[in-house]
């Protein structure tokens, strides 16, 4: 099963008491994406609330529901169930995969031929053929606008440690960066977990300890205190509350750099509507959502080991077993919004990413080796010279 979203097409209309066919939906969206005035794609305004068209400038706001809907995580065992049953609710989409890096994303409408946002290769994809996907829960609609993410990059490296001193003019005077709005699936995971564990407290002690030393060429007997540790068995219970631990679909966007652009700004989401990704991307998710539970554990362990520690006490603490047990665990289908982009220097590509709610920046850099290697012998010079001003004592 694959998951993403098309800008044109998802059903996002819902009549009170009257269902809808999903080729009702799916007719109303598109015609809410066309111009009522020229007939031309409209597209989303990052930060607004409406649809604008870039050819003769309507403006189309994007009706929010009379009762908003809280956010809430659906039961996980649930979800799983109506994935391997292939009740869920899908779409379809036009997809393309890329060859080079195996990256899947939604084409955006009437686009035949593009490059992957991902590693820049080119795609070709027939728009006749379409795929079902799973329609996300919720999308986070883009806030920073594309010359704001650049100015956010340009700043970011010009704050970058060990850099090469002449990268922010080089980049800035070479071609501009091309921004590529792309949404890239997350999965979020709500539980309420309970740990039985078992362990050992460690509590300090201390001992008067004798011992001699030359002093002036006379040898002197003195005292000192050591510490020394004593351990005692301890076992208990705890628990600890978990909302919205996020992990990225999308090995197009290492777990590592996806971690670096949080947080994200979650008390904005929005009930999907494909509305919101009208002339942006979205990227297939690749990582399933019993996959990226695993990942999620491993997130919340290092909280779980920390309140672990505090139960037992003491001065150390040694954590011999424990089982987790995860109760009410909910999961959401998320598509938050990135800039992706690309720059070259001394020939190399390099690329990087930009939140799109808070401007958060990562990605790859160059390092100027002079530098590294200056610094190096700077602190070579100086633990030396500390050492002869000690000794010439």
């Amino acid at each position: 099963m694959v998951t993403a979203v098309d800008p044109c097409i998802g059903s996002t209309a819902v009549t009170q008491n009257i269902p809808m066919s999903f080729e009702e939906k799916t007719s109303e969206t598109v015609n809410s994406l066309k111009c009522q005035n020229c007939g031309a794609i409209l597209h989303y305004a990052p930060g607004t609330n409406s649809l604008v068209c870039e050819y003769c400038g309507t403006v189309n706001e994007i009706e929010q529901e009379t009762v908003t809907t809280a956010v809430h995580a659906i039961d996980y065992a649930t979800f799983i169930a109506e994935q391997q049953n292939h009740t869920e609710t899908t779409q379809q989409a036009v997809v393309v995969k890329c060859k080079s890096c195996g990256a899947s994303t939604t084409m955006l409408p009437n686009v035949t031929a593009d490059a992957c946002p991902f590693c820049a290769s080119p795609l070709v994809v027939d728009t006749t053929q379409t795929t079902a996907i799973l329609q996300p829960h919720y999308v986070l609609p883009f806030v920073v606008k594309d010359n704001e993410a650049l100015q956010h990059f340009r700043t970011w490296m010009s704050k970058l440690w060990f850099a090469p001193s002449d990268l922010v003019k080089k980049v800035k005077d070479g071609s501009s960066q091309q921004l590529k709005g792309i949404y890239i699936p997350h999965w979020s995971y709500d539980t309420d977990t309970v740990t039985d564990y078992a362990g050992q407290r460690g509590e300090y002690y201390y001992t008067t300890e004798t011992y001699t030393e030359e002093v002036n060429g006379k040898t002197e007997t003195r005292t000192r205190q050591v510490r020394h540790t004593a351990w005692y068995p301890a076992s208990g219970r705890v628990s600890n509350d978990f909302r919205d631990v996020l992990v990225s679909a999308s090995p197009s966007l290492p777990l590592k750099m996806a971690q670096i652009l949080e947080p994200w700004l979650l008390d904005q989401l929005k009930q999907y509507d494909g509305r919101y990704l009208s002339g942006f991307r979205a990227e297939i998710y690749q990582t399933n959502a019993e996959q990226a539970l695993v990942v999620a554990k491993k997130r919340m362990d290092p909280v779980i080991r920390d309140e672990i520690c505090s139960d037992i006490g003491g001065d150390e603490q040694s954590i011999d077993r424990y089982e987790v047990d995860y109760n009410n665990l909910g999961i959401k289908y998320l598509l938050l919004p990135v800039w992706i982009s690309a720059y070259r220097y001394n020939g190399k590509l390099y690329h990087f990413v930009v939140n799109a709610c808070t401007g958060e920046v990562t990605g790859d850099r160059p390092y100027s080796w002079i530098k590294i290697v200056g610094l190096i012998l700077l602190i070579i010079v100086i633990i030396t010279t500390i050492y002869f001003v000690s000794q010439s004592k």
